[in-house]
């Protein structure tokens, strides 16, 4: 056996990085499976090879955090984890000092995978960036916070929200209610994420002015977009027209990302995604940003990525079956 103790001397931060009744020693030792126990401000880590050297670092960085003011809570924990395991000399607290912006509970939204890392690099660095993933990556997420800290620092005078609405075949007029009612059900995801950054007053008030303004995506022909931060959401479920349209919206001062996760695809009668084309023709334009995240990356619930992969590997299975079948009949 091998082991090793870890000393802290504030109470405070060892409150923090231990979690309520040791809550996140006994996370941590599950997970890595290895013996985490603490007596007083001594953490001692036990393993049989070693894997209790992650741990260790894993709570020297939470440390680092807590003693910056940061108030630790176990989904920091786990996404902390997460980093290290792609990254083990990552240094975790830089992550999280990164932060976008505040959301209303005063948390930070930081990126917590390495991947969400390059994809805000990407949105610092571009003005067209494609963020693409499975449900819960956060691709959606981050790029609203990058719109509303861009909106708020002057550096955009409005955010434009858009999604195709595929289930209504873009003929919201069947819809009751005026045009906001109407995309309602389509851009609902869009304002969750904006009622997590932004108080209801303020939000209300940024509508009402329009400098955050939501619209269906057959109401984006003929416009140009100046100074504007602009999102399209589930874009795997645009045609090929629809996407080129969106791309060429962009005006002086114009910023688009788009997001879509191309495992998602809903279009009718087999129309190829315009997600998937854009990726494919655009690949070589380096003024844009493509950035892929996959289920390592979700930072929902830990089931959601185990439940992703699942459905991933009955595809998988799907597609080698229907290969199996269509070379049987060749072969007749």
């Amino acid at each position: 056996m091998q082991s090793d103790s870890l000393e802290i001397d504030d109470a405070h931060v060892l409150r923090e990085i231990t979690g309520e009744l040791d809550a996140h020693l006994k996370w941590v030792a599950a997970d890595l499976g290895c013996e985490i126990t603490r007596r007083g401000g001594s953490i001692r880590f036990v393993s049989p090879d070693g894997r209790h050297h992650m741990a260790i670092r894993l709570f020297q960085q939470l440390a680092e955090l807590a003693r910056g003011g940061m108030a630790l809570h176990p989904s920091d924990v786990r996404d902390a984890l997460r980093i290290l395991r792609a990254e083990p000399e990552a240094e975790v607290a830089s992550f999280f000092r990164d932060a976008v912006l505040m959301d209303i509970r005063k948390r930070p939204i930081v990126a917590r995978t390495a991947n969400q890392r390059s994809y805000l690099a990407a949105l610092r660095a571009h003005d067209v960036v494609f963020g693409i993933g499975p449900a819960g990556t956060g691709k959606t997420y981050l790029a609203i916070a990058t719109a509303v800290a861009a909106l708020r620092k002057g550096r955009a005078r409005r955010i434009v929200l858009t999604r195709p609405a595929v289930e209504a075949g873009e003929k919201l007029g069947f819809l009751p209610g005026d045009l906001t009612q109407k995309v309602d059900p389509y851009l609902r995801p869009l304002f969750d994420a904006l009622a997590d950054m932004m108080e209801r007053t303020e939000l209300d008030r940024m509508m009402e002015r329009g400098d955050i303004e939501v619209a269906p995506l057959a109401f984006m022909r003929g416009r140009t977009l100046n100074d504007a931060v602009v999102i399209l959401d589930e874009a795997q479920n645009t045609t090929v027209e629809q996407m080129k349209m969106f791309l060429t919206r962009l005006g002086d001062k114009g910023r688009m990302i788009i997001t879509g996760d191309p495992s998602q695809i809903d279009l009718p009668d087999k129309q190829r995604s315009g997600l998937e084309h854009a990726l494919h023709v655009l690949k070589d334009v380096p003024q844009i940003g493509m950035v892929r995240m996959t289920t390592a990356d979700v930072v929902r619930h830990p089931i959601v990525a185990a439940i992703l992969d699942a459905y991933q590997v009955d595809a998988d299975a799907a597609r080698e079956r229907m290969h199996a079948q269509t070379e049987a009949n060749r072969r007749r």
